[in-house]
């Protein structure tokens, strides 16, 4: 994409109610705007990143034998009253009535919905287990949002649901989407530690929370340290007891401030204690027949007779983690993306916009870096170098490539690793070998 092409409207000062790093840098660096307290547009480079880790996780779910499907974000009434939610939900649940008077809501969850159509599908034990799930847009009006994307009323979810015949078999279900959470996160850069967490308004007696760590973390956290630099899974055999690893990592300590548990915290080396913030991305549930109950899903099991049957949930806030990637990786000067999920995989920086050779090459660089699949935000305005640069650094692509008269008389263009800062000057094909392996590596 060419830069004078391309719209970024970017802000020069941080609104004043933009008070963490992830509003304040999204804001500026022309990745949404808001409409109304807690509701953006997601402009085209924000969108870009939002639907980089929707990708992700769609691709870790669909490993672990999720089945993905849309459910639509206006929902009956009447669901929601079978399982005795309507009321209790509390007034973070937009109630509309439509112009029959037939009573709705703009779903901040899907429980109730998923239930409903499982019990009209199916009837036999043979069908199980099952995991259904969609990434859909939810609203739950916040007393206060706050803080972006990380405290918004309308957000981006990837929740999926299970269903099993047996208490046993859910646990297996939960195991499944425990590792492939991680997995997921460590795709975007992330080190996610799961932590034992209150289930809240969704139910149920088994639930753990994703925390990233990060200053600006809602609550307090208190974990082993050895679980922040535990690899991730990696490669799951999905259809092995996947229980030992789960327990590797449920053998050390960790809770959000709701769970925590000072006496058992204690025990810890004081070397291995860690208490900082954290910032939730992820919750899972089980929570048995809390809804499959009220609601009537049973299956035939294979003595013939009839059971309900054992749910789980699985919560990913999509447009939760552009927020928290920023949170976890940025510094004074802008935005530091992981490959993974950066809007453009590097910027060419053209200081002498119409000099034939610095045109020349950066068209160059361009078509064969967009050639071998990199991406690159060509950055052919004609601003001042120091414009330029801190343009690019604001919005945090991995690599920079500074394209100049005085460079290319000795034949080289500058790279600039944005996470790490070094620079080092290479000829032009160099440049485009070095970046393409290292983006891909």
């Amino acid at each position: 994409m060419r830069l004078s092409k391309y719209f970024l409207p970017l802000l020069k000062e941080t609104p004043a109610d933009a008070t963490i790093a992830s509003h304040k840098y999204m804001l500026r660096a022309g990745m949404m705007k808001q409409n109304s307290a807690g509701i953006y547009s997601w402009l085209p480079m924000g969108y870009k990143v939002l639907r980089k880790i929707e990708q992700i996780v769609r691709e870790e779910q669909n490993k672990a034998g999720a089945i993905e499907m849309l459910m639509p974000t206006i929902q009956s009434a009447d669901l929601w009253r079978e399982t005795g939610r309507y009321d209790a939900y509390g007034p973070e649940m937009l109630r509309i009535t439509d112009r029959h008077d037939r009573e709705m809501l703009y779903g901040p969850t899907n429980e109730d919905m998923i239930t409903d159509i499982f019990r009209s599908s199916v009837r036999s034990y043979k069908d199980l287990p099952k995991n259904l799930y969609h990434i859909q847009w939810k609203f739950r009006d916040e007393v206060r949002p706050r803080f972006g994307v990380m405290r918004g009323r309308e957000f981006l979810m990837k929740d999926a649901y299970s269903f099993d015949l047996s208490a046993e078999d859910a646990r297996k279900s939960y195991n499944k989407m425990f590792l492939a959470y991680l997995n997921t996160y460590a795709r975007m850069g992330l080190k996610a530690v799961a932590m034992k967490a209150d289930t809240g308004p969704i139910g149920g007696d088994l639930s753990h929370e994703f925390i990233i760590l990060a200053d600006t973390g809602e609550s307090e956290v208190f974990c082993h340290a050895d679980l922040v630099n535990m690899p991730p899974p990696g490669e799951i055999d999905f259809d092995s007891d996947l229980q030992p690893q789960v327990d590797e990592r449920l053998a050390l300590y960790a809770a959000t401030d709701e769970m925590h548990d000072p006496e058992a915290f204690a025990k810890i080396p004081k070397d291995k204690q860690l208490s900082a913030r954290g910032i939730e991305v992820g919750h899972i549930f089980y929570f048995g027949e809390k809804y499959s109950g009220p609601m009537n899903a049973k299956v035939m099991n294979a003595e013939g007779k009839e059971v309900i049957v054992h749910m789980g949930s699985y919560g990913v806030g999509v447009s939760r983690l552009v927020g928290g990637i920023i949170e976890a990786s940025h510094d004074n000067d802008g935005i530091i993306w992981p490959k993974a999920v950066a809007p453009f995989g590097a910027g060419i920086i053209n200081l002498k916009v119409g000099d034939e050779e610095a045109d020349a090459v950066s068209e160059d660089l361009y078509r064969k870096l967009t050639a071998a699949g990199v991406d690159p935000l060509y950055d052919d305005k004609n601003d001042r170098g120091g414009v330029k640069f801190s343009r690019m650094d604001l919005i945090g692509l991995p690599y920079q490539i500074t394209v100049g008269p005085r460079g290319l008389k000795d034949g080289v263009v500058e790279i600039k690793t944005r996470a790490t800062g070094d620079r080092q000057t290479l000829s032009p094909d160099a440049a485009i070998n070095f970046i393409t392996a290292e983006f891909f590596a």
